[in-house]
């Protein structure tokens, strides 16, 4: 089974993305849905979490924008969320990956934004880099959540830099154009993916 990991920086397109390549019916596995998913009742990492930062919850309920108030101007709080968090995304992953190879898929996706800055990058087999040129990405990022230049360069530069997740990736998908650009990038990839796994077998 071909394990293709997709990201690339806020606001270069990479919901759009990962949406088109579901489309194709390729399976994805979502980082930041399985991130939300685990700290809900029951889920594999709120024990920890709770334990942690107990103030964050009304009763077992996970009250988001307090534990992001807690974390933001934290480095030290937000490594150990991370460090309570990443084993339980990371044991799902592989759970949701493992069932997919079950079911005869021979390609998954798994959508992670922070794929270079955080600890997946060895669960893929590949890289795919949605990308735009900065100046697109600020000016879509300012659109499409209001913000100032500023809040939105903030933003930007709390991730790797584009042109440097650009050098790193196996695959591209060039999104400095419009929304029709990009299907055509992707029923290419798609084949190309295909190709690939048949040739590993």
């Amino acid at each position: 089974m071909l394990k293709i990991g997709l990201t690339g920086g806020i606001a270069t397109g990479k919901s759009t993305v990962s949406r088109l390549f579901r489309k194709k019916g390729i399976p994805i596995i979502d980082a930041d849905l399985i991130a939300r998913t685990v700290v809900e009742p029951g889920g594999k990492a709120i024990e920890g979490v709770k334990a942690a930062f107990p103030k964050c919850f009304d009763g077992d309920v996970l009250n988001r924008p307090a534990l992001g108030r807690e974390i933001f101007h934290d480095e030290t709080k937000r490594q150990h969320l991370n460090q309570l968090m990443h084993p339980a995304i990371r044991e799902e992953m592989k759970e949701q990956m493992r069932a997919y190879e079950a079911s005869g898929e021979s390609v998954v996706i798994f959508d992670i934004p922070l794929l270079f800055e955080g600890t997946m990058l060895d669960l893929v087999d590949y890289s795919v880099v949605v990308y735009c040129r900065e100046e697109i990405q600020l000016m879509r990022l300012m659109e499409r959540n209001g913000l100032t230049k500023e809040e939105a360069l903030a933003r930007i530069h709390s991730q790797i830099p584009i042109e440097e997740k650009k050098h790193q990736a196996d695959f591209l998908v060039n999104n400095n154009g419009s929304l029709g650009d990009l299907p055509p990038q992707i029923d290419r990839l798609v084949e190309q993916f295909k190709a690939i796994e048949k040739e590993g077998e």
